[in-house]
């Protein structure tokens, strides 16, 4: 029972990501205007929402989109439930299953409309997860979006950051709490970075914490309908193999005694209070004093021209 008391706590606790970011789920351009690059930006947990008493707000996103303004390069913010908790109503996984679809269906009616069109995707936190699974799809070839259209994805704090991912910055351990993409960026991986700030445990989890990675796992799995089946099954294999390679259950119990737990929520409250999640527009990540904001609205330009 307190294991799974605890699992259950960690799982909310992986799953509660973001603070800040505006959306509203665009139609395709009107005909004749096709801009030379198309950006869905996915925001972050609690960032927008689909109730009507809960509007949109500026959020992380915001310090690359507002970056774009003056130039050919059209955005438009997914709406989603962008919840974590059961208490929300959307459970994490159904949340992000949500924010995937809309953006695939943005997508989707831009390339019908707009054949040459170049599509850039970016998201922060639990909009980098759902951004991060869409281009995976559309690397690997199981997406209706043609990759050859994908020039550029952006991924802020990603709970399924890879250490084999593009990251732009600072190294950092382990990977995203909610376990590696199984196949990677497929086709598109040259076209996609990752950022994940020193000390933000949401895309950096040490490949030795199972609890979190078990947590993780359960997170991104707490819908029904919201997971891959086969791709989740050999993630779930991944995190068995790896804890068997340590010492298997014993090892788990070893990170879940009295001691373990009590540095686990010393450590959870020194995430929280560090702010590192919200630091994507502050950190530099090159010699230049670029942040992740300003570095991914220069590349997009880039990528535009």
């Amino acid at each position: 029972m307190r294991l799974k008391k605890i699992v259950a706590v960690a799982a909310a606790s992986a799953a509660a990501a973001g603070m800040l970011a505006s959306g509203a789920v665009a139609q395709a351009a009107p005909q004749g205007e096709c801009p030379t690059m198309y950006v869905v930006a996915i925001p972050g947990t609690w960032e927008t929402s689909t109730a009507a008493d809960r509007a949109p707000t500026p959020g992380m996103l915001a310090g690359v989109t507002d970056r774009l303004r003056g130039t050919d390069i059209r955005t438009d913010y997914v709406t989603y439930a962008a919840t974590a908790f059961p208490w929300e109503g959307d459970v994490y996984g159904a949340s992000k299953k949500q924010a995937h679809d809309n953006a695939r269906g943005m997508l989707e009616a831009m390339q019908q409309r707009c054949g040459d069109t170049k599509f850039g995707i970016i998201g922060y936190s639990q909009g980098a997860d759902a951004a991060g699974d869409l281009a995976s799809e559309i690397g690997t070839g199981t997406s209706t979006i043609r990759p050859e259209k994908v020039a550029a994805v952006g991924l802020l704090s990603d709970p399924r950051r890879s250490a084999s991912d593009a990251l732009i910055g600072p190294r950092v351990p382990g990977d995203g709490a909610g376990g590696a993409r199984i196949g990677g960026f497929g086709w598109i991986s040259d076209r996609t970075v990752t950022f994940c700030a020193e000390g933000d445990l949401y895309c950096s989890t040490e490949d030795d914490d199972y609890v979190t990675r078990l947590a993780g796992f359960a997170a991104q799995n707490s819908d029904a309908g919201s997971s891959d089946t086969p791709r989740s099954g050999a993630e779930a294999r991944e995190i068995w193999n790896d804890l068997n390679m340590a010492g298997g259950i014993p090892a788990l119990q070893g990170q879940l005694t009295d001691d373990a737990n009590e540095k686990r929520v010393a450590q959870l409250a020194q995430f929280y209070g560090s702010g590192a999640h919200q630091t994507y527009q502050g950190y530099a990540v090159d010699s230049a004093g670029n942040t992740p904001a300003t570095w991914l609205a220069t590349w997009l330009r880039d990528k535009a021209a």
